[in-house]
């Protein structure tokens, strides 16, 4: 979970590989470095801390060639020792993202062949590794090439080499990895974010790709060193997204884009409906072949699969399961054949996910639909169907944008399956239709209520713990709300459904415990009613965020914020904003790092 970043030109390239380590930033923020090729020398430069104090020590450095790391740990404490680039022996330099599984039986190896190590890092086996080879060939090309089968594990890496100052070698497995093509440069990255400043014009390397990185030309060898072209793309991305502008933090920034972003995603949805066609030419045969629906995320993304089930299973009758990518990969059983494996991501390289797909096509005859907001990304190219969300770069770590996209494709999907398995009258369809164009307006109705939260978060703040209630479809946002508060205010929560109060969290309730409950009016409602008296008889404090004609709710409520408009089944989408509201301004108030929270990265591209 690290951000790499590559340059060869002619022309000074430490502003532009500062300026891709700012933009991956969000990737990795304990440590960062630099290494500089030329003058008959290796410059590097390391800090333990955010890529600003690596700037500042590189006011007067310069180089044609480079390499460029922004870290979050994985082994080693965050410290200048550990950070990246690493040195092997006197010549090569090597920045990594990723984990090598092997490095301790490497590290013994090298070590008796004379090696001496100056970090606790994994990445450092491979430097030395590369270095040993390079003894034997004098070719550094060879000498990457020789190092790669020895490493087990996952692994984007960046490599430069004193002797061959102009040339830099670039390799993945397991992790991602694109090349930026310029006019007399060339560049190399673990995001396209680090890139589009320079170029929009990007290779996505494939599964054991290596690239060879030179200022005229670039090469290609796959994983048995076989020269390849992959084809190259220009990416219509806007490049401001970077760019605060008036707001104080990214995930500020990002929550008021929503509504833009919602439009997006559901811009084919309002011109075609719920056609099948919208997910891939073949969704429509594959979809009416579906027999059960097998929903694969992590984190957010589970969140939003959770809430999926309702509504396939409402509008389909299909059988639909949810699971945790990290638990599913190391499940036995096979799939029912004509299961629908739907895996989300906002990355499309999140590990855990692509080790669970990969899992599920082994395991019997299915199909995969992948939902993502990256189009070009290794989750996208390996499955049967797509469904991209527009949520465009999300920088701030906790997902905010890019959740309520995957929830309005994933309400688009629930529509697709209905219509193409018949299952919904024409007239059922039509009205879950008319509940698309209305989703923006919703959320831009709901923005005036964020004075309201933020008079909420300044109470919340003073608290350690906190529940998150909430039944049928808001149940998985209570989850998101609670996940929230947690990676950014830094405040113990949890989520549950409000059914299970009574089976054990009811327990916790006191006059310490706030307890933030979603209530929407509908057929579930009396049945929360009854939660809310639990808690109130026992001293908790609730804060009750509700849909209008809840108001029998308040005499058992401290606190109330009541939606502007009913929402319908769109009533997890919309709640989930004011949850962002109330975790933002918490952790503002508590005056934590709200787009970097501690010890959590953005994408998780290593298990």
């Amino acid at each position: 979970m690290c951000g790499i970043v590559g340059a060869v030109s002619d022309r000074n390239v430490v502003p532009m590989l500062l300026a891709g380590l700012a933009r991956l930033e969000y990737r990795g923020y304990d440590s960062s470095g630099i290494a500089l090729n030329g003058n008959q020398q290796l410059d590097r430069i390391r800090v333990a801390g955010r890529v600003a104090d690596l700037a500042a020590r590189c006011e007067n450095s310069n180089g044609t060639s480079g390499i460029a790391h922004t870290r979050w740990a994985t082994h080693g404490i965050p410290s200048e020792a550990n950070a990246h680039p690493h040195l092997g022996g006197d010549s090569i330099m090597v920045v990594h993202n990723g984990i090598i599984e092997n490095h301790a039986e490497l590290k013994l190896e090298l070590q008796a062949a004379g090696y001496v190590f100056s970090s606790e890092t994994d990445t450092e086996a491979i430097a030395h590794l590369i270095h040993f080879e390079y003894q034997r060939s004098a070719n550094l090309q060879a000498a990457v090439q020789a190092a790669i089968p020895r490493l087990r594990g996952a692994f984007a890496i960046g490599v430069s080499c004193l002797h061959e100052p102009n040339l830099l070698i670039c390799a993945r497995q397991g992790s991602p990895l694109v090349l930026g093509l310029g006019f007399g440069e060339q560049f190399f990255a673990s995001d396209i974010a680090a890139l589009l400043p320079l170029t929009q014009r990007m290779i996505y390397l494939e599964e054991g790709d290596l690239a060879v990185v030179q200022r005229a030309a670039l090469q290609i060898f796959d994983i048995n060193g076989n020269s390849v072209t992959r084809p190259a793309r220009t990416l219509d991305v806007v490049t401001d997204s970077a760019d605060l502008g008036p707001y104080r933090h990214y995930m500020q920034k990002e929550i008021f884009a929503q509504p833009t972003a919602l439009a997006d995603t559901l811009a084919a949805a309002l011109k075609q409906g719920f056609a099948p066609e919208l997910f891939g030419n073949n969704a429509t045969d594959i979809f009416s072949k579906t027999t059960a629906v097998r929903i694969v995320a992590c984190g957010s993304s589970y969140h939003a699969g959770l809430v999926a089930r309702y509504w396939i299973e409402e509008y389909t009758g299909l059988p639909v399961s949810v699971d945790i990518a990290s638990e599913y990969r190391y499940r036995s059983g096979r799939e029912q054949d004509g299961t629908l494996i739907v895996a989300i991501s906002q990355s499309g390289e999140t590990a855990d996910l692509l080790a669970a797909l990969r899992s599920a096509k082994e395991r019997g005859q299915v199909n995969v639909l992948a939902l993502c907001n990256v189009a070009h990304s290794t989750l996208t190219r390996e499955a049967d169907l797509v469904s991209l969300t527009h949520a465009g770069i999300e920088i701030g770590v906790a997902s905010t944008k890019a959740f309520t996209t995957q929830l309005a494709a994933l309400f688009t999907l629930a529509g697709a399956l209905a219509q193409s398995r018949q299952t919904l009258t024409s007239e059922a369809l039509a009205e879950l239709a008319n509940w698309l164009p209305r989703l923006p307006a919703i959320f831009n109705d709901v923005f005036p209520l964020e004075t309201q939260i933020e008079e909420w978060s300044h109470l919340l703040s003073h608290y350690d713990h906190a529940l998150f209630l909430g039944r049928h479809t808001l149940f998985p946002i209570a989850l998101e709300g609670a996940l929230k508060l947690k990676e950014i205010a830094y405040i113990h929560a949890e989520g549950y459904a409000a059914g299970e109060l009574k089976h054990g969290p009811l327990a916790l309730v006191d006059e310490h415990m706030p307890v933030i409950v979603c209530a929407a009016n509908d057929e579930l409602f009396d049945k929360l009613l009854s939660n809310l008296r639990e808690v109130e008889a026992r001293g908790g404090k609730i804060f009750l965020i509700a849909e209008p004609g809840c108001e029998a709710a308040f005499p058992y409520c401290q606190h109330t914020i009541t939606l502007p408009s009913i929402t319908g089944p769109l009533a997890p989408i919309v709640f989930t904003l004011p949850l962002q509201f109330l975790a933002y301004h918490t952790a503002c108030r508590k005056g934590t790092d709200v787009d970097k929270p501690r010890n959590l990265a953005k994408s998780v591209t290593v298990e």
